[in-house]
């Protein structure tokens, strides 16, 4: 490994990330232009390993396309580790279960005491079996809509709320979960929540007959809850959450320096206006990769997600930040960030595809949006982004909670699929980074949940819903299109 002394930092020319490891005091010596020009300059070229890789990866790819499907798929599995549960049936457990008769002993005797209790009219004996059922047969799904169903009899709605969000981190796609979920929440006017539980089960189950009908659910909802976000901030009624975390928005200087009365109407804009501001006041500090080839490439790939987004009322915009870190962040109504380096760690398209796939997951689901109404952002925020020719900003993004980071995996993986790349794309990208970086994975890991637990959990959702993780890569276009981001970094530290 070489370093380069440079305004008194050893910096590591062969990292992708420009990590500073150490300050130093300047060097004694005065190094010569003709010595500088001794280091030798950083080279992309493949490993003989990751060359052979790559050769039957592009054959594969040239088949796929040709149509020959079965012969692609001898390819990629030749290549490509099994997962350790891929040739394993499913056992009703993981998927949740309905039928009593699969419950454990123990749980046996709750579900019957439960029964007991309903039929003699007694809380003590309804409530508590319920609660101890849940605790110890999480996986019966019966038993989180019955629980939740008495909460709200008794009038505990936002107990039998909270039942129903444990459940659905769980099965996500259980359609009898989601409905009553969503119904719970209607009847607490909780619109921004049935708004985004509609919207994740007609993403995540695009073929079911019901799909259409959940995706204008969720746009009733959204109605909704715009309406009464309006009445809320009219009347004042949330004053106080929005000074203290639009304060702090401003001092962070993602709004610049509007006033607290003049962020609060932007919110009332709605998604894209926020999104259009923040995007301004990155744009311009932060340099971008222009080259219109590059550029091109990545909002392709983009349009690909965003046509099976089941979401087009956002002007989507992919912009490459020149940064060496592993990174990329979504802003609310549709913008969408990658730094370079990012571009540069993934080895095909589908990977490149998988995290774009995952930020804008985020945007459509209106995560950045919701912590943002709801008051949540002081709790929420963020990291600073150190951009690339040390631009001073003070620029942050979000950081969402690990739910939200497991419902962005699984729906991007979703949209990878639809979109006709490999589904493992985001797992094989999340997997090979974590390994590569240990003990400092780049920025877009550390602040996100744990990655083991995150590739083990795409792992079980795409074996579950069969996502073919044998389809196109995208290897030979995108090599070409990581050597020239590569040139064009070095040629803007080197001019």
């Amino acid at each position: 490994m070489k370093f380069v002394f440079h305004a008194g930092l050893i910096v590591c020319s062969s990292c992708f990330s420009g990590v500073v490891l150490a300050e130093v005091p300047p060097p004694l010596e005065i190094i010569t232009e003709a010595e500088i020009q001794e280091v030798p300059q950083r080279t992309f070229e493949l490993s003989p390993e990751e060359q052979a890789r790559y050769d039957v990866l592009r054959e594969a790819d040239a088949l796929f396309r040709a149509g020959n499907h079965a012969r692609a798929r001898e390819l990629y599995q030749s290549v490509k580790s099994p997962f350790t549960r891929e040739n394993q049936p499913l056992v009703a457990r993981e998927e949740g279960f309905m039928d009593p008769g699969l419950l454990s002993p123990a749980g046996g005797v709750f579900w019957r005491q439960y029964q007991q209790g309903v039929s003699q009219d007694l809380d003590s004996k309804v409530l508590v079996p319920l609660q101890l059922l849940v605790e110890r047969e999480p996986g019966f799904v019966l038993g989180h809509l019955h629980y939740a169903k008495r909460l709200k009899e008794r009038g505990h709605n936002q107990r039998a709320q909270e039942i129903l969000q444990q459940a659905l981190a769980r099965f996500p796609n259980h359609l009898e979960l989601t409905e009553m979920a969503i119904q719970t929440y209607e009847a607490g006017e909780n619109w921004l929540g049935a708004s985004f539980l509609a919207r994740q089960f007609a993403l995540m189950n695009p073929e079911h007959p019901a799909q259409e009908g959940f995706l204008r659910r969720a746009d009733e909802n959204f109605r909704r809850y715009q309406h009464q976000l309006q009445q809320q901030i009219t009347g004042g009624a949330i004053a106080n959450v929005l000074t203290g975390s639009l304060s702090l928005l401003a001092t962070g200087n993602i709004f610049g320096s509007l006033s607290t009365v003049e962020t609060t109407a932007l919110l009332l804009r709605g998604e894209s206006a926020v999104g259009d501001r923040m995007a301004r006041q990155i744009l311009s500090q932060a340099p971008l990769i222009t080259d219109p080839e590059v550029v091109a490439y990545v909002q392709d790939i983009g349009e690909k997600l965003v046509q099976v987004s089941g979401r087009n009322d956002f002007n989507y915009q992919f912009h490459i930040l020149q940064d060496e870190t592993i990174n990329a962040f979504a802003l609310p109504g549709g913008q969408i960030f990658i730094h370079a380096g990012a571009l540069l760690a993934a080895q095909s398209e589908a990977e490149l595809a998988g995290l774009l796939a995952h930020e804008l997951s985020h945007t459509i689901l209106s995560h950045g949006f919701q912590l943002m109404t709801q008051g949540q952002v002081t709790a929420n925020l963020m990291r600073q982004i150190p951009w690339v020719g040390r631009t001073a900003t003070n620029l942050m993004v979000f950081r969402y909670s690990r739910d939200m980071e497991r419902q962005a995996d699984r729906v991007g993986t979703r949209l990878l699929a639809a979109s006709g790349y490999a589904a493992d794309g985001l797992r094989n990208l999340l997997l090979r980074l974590e390994q590569e970086n240990k003990p400092s994975p780049p920025p877009w890991l550390s602040t996100h949940p744990e990655t083991r637990e995150r590739v083990a959990d795409l792992e079980r959702f795409i074996v579950q819903h069969n996502l073919n993780r044998y389809s196109y890569e995208g290897v030979e276009r995108h090599l070409e299109i990581r050597k020239r981001v590569f040139d064009l970094l070095e040629s803007n530290q080197n001019p």
